[in-house]
């Protein structure tokens, strides 16, 4: 079929999410067509990447330098810190490019059944952070899941001590959104979260 190189490269790609087995196929396939535009450059930059690629010390993002890009952004508010699970939901939320504090991974959610408890996230850390003078609020993003909003309760209660302002991101309708085609859950968050208009 094909030579035991190109098979490793395709069973490698087929491990990363959203790339089955016939989607790395395709991509590999792709990409030796053309070596010198998309294979080549990519070895490069995955070498690179994996030579340089750190953990901010303060924020636990994922970045090529420490302090990371955003840590080190003077142009962001030192008052908010935005906590969320892992480094991809801090990267969706720079996405929306909304958010202008700063923000904190914990590494995860706690689980008992995975045993996976406090000390196995960066809580205490977030804890030091939050008594600096700077912070005024913390804001909470953990998912919707039954661990990430355990998890919100913990440190909510964690924070209290600290005497700064914990607030959760909204639950409900996403913009462009039917009712008739949202689970129970998400309409009754969307009832709890109302507003004022």
């Amino acid at each position: 079929m094909t030579g035991r190189e190109i098979e490793n490269l395709i069973k490698l790609l087929s491990r990363l999410p959203g790339l089955g087995p016939r989607s790395a196929r395709r991509a590999v396939l792709q990409m030796l067509k053309k070596p010198e535009m998309l294979m080549l450059p990519l070895a490069d930059s995955l070498r690179a990447t994996a030579e340089a690629m750190t953990t901010c010390n303060n924020c636990g993002n994922i970045d090529v330098t420490d302090p990371c890009h955003i840590c080190a952004d003077y142009n962001r508010g030192p008052d908010i810190i935005c906590v969320v699970e892992e480094v991809q939901d801090l990267w969706a939320l720079e996405r929306g490019a909304s958010f202008k504090g700063q923000y904190h991974v914990l590494g995860g959610t706690l689980s008992p059944l995975d045993g996976v408890g406090p000390d196995d996230l960066k809580i205490d850390q977030l804890i030091n952070r939050a008594r600096a003078d700077a912070v005024t609020e913390v804001i909470l993003a953990t998912n919707a899941t039954v661990d990430g909003q355990t998890t919100a309760h913990y440190i909510t209660e964690r924070l209290m001590e600290t005497g700064v302002k914990v607030t959760r991101l909204a639950h409900g309708v996403p913009v462009g959104g039917e009712l008739d085609y949202l689970d129970d859950g998400t309409l009754a968050a969307a009832l709890r979260s109302r507003s004022v208009v």
